[in-house]
């Protein structure tokens, strides 16, 4: 009986810490999980269980661990926040699919994705035809974004663009500006015209439709 009184004990306690955990790590949807987070709380739910069924294991043996993978996953998210390169090696960057209505199959094979794939997930969008999507983008969570075409009052399709990121935490990204045909040097260039000198300084700057939008540090 005495067992039983621990075992209540154990999971009571154990639910309200992996409670606690979760929060401090902050809120994020199980489809944007990255990797190290999937990891962590995986490895969490899993001591927590060993915990329960084991009674004999002193309680600290699983609260250390656990307190220092809350430590290891808030030190990773912060470092996300200051580090694009880190970002993007641990959450990896969206890939467009369908670009302007045509399907890039070299962006799919990277990315191992197939056209079953695709399809399946335009018909969770209620995508009836390829043709009606503009744009495709494979986010880094596995989720498929789309952007409809648009259609003028004579029901003719209007060509578009999407928000394409060039810098993002004060650094430049080189990959954008090939997808659209520019330069480093154009950028600072442009950058200059419209009185923003240090790149360094800017947080956000995206291009879309001939337009720029930009957001400083701090402002």
């Amino acid at each position: 009986m005495e067992e039983h009184f621990i075992i209540i004990f154990r999971t009571i306690f154990l639910y309200v810490l992996i409670f606690i955990i979760f929060r401090l790590m902050g809120k994020r949807e199980i489809g944007e999980l990255s990797i190290l987070d999937l990891v962590v709380f995986i490895m969490i739910a899993e001591m927590g269980v060993v915990a329960i069924e084991d009674t004999k294991d002193p309680l600290i043996h699983t609260i250390l661990p656990m307190s220092l993978l809350m430590l290891i996953q808030i030190t990773t998210a912060l470092i996300s926040l200051k580090s694009k390169r880190f970002r993007d090696f641990v959450d990896g960057k969206p890939t467009i699919i369908i670009n302007k209505g045509r399907i890039d199959e070299n962006a799919m094979r990277k990315q191992r994705y197939n056209f079953d794939d695709l399809m399946m997930q335009l018909r969770e969008k209620d995508i009836r035809s390829i043709t009606d999507v503009e744009f495709a983008i494979l986010e880094s969570s596995g989720k498929l974004s789309i952007i409809e075409k648009e259609k003028d009052e004579n029901n003719n399709t209007i060509s578009g663009d999407i928000t394409i990121p060039l810098i993002i935490d004060g650094d430049i990204n080189e990959d954008n500006l090939q997808r659209i045909n520019k330069t480093n040097f154009w950028l600072r260039q442009e950058l200059k015209k419209k009185g923003y000198n240090e790149i360094k300084k800017v947080s956000f700057c995206s291009f879309e439709n001939g337009k720029f939008f930009i957001d400083m540090l701090d402002e």
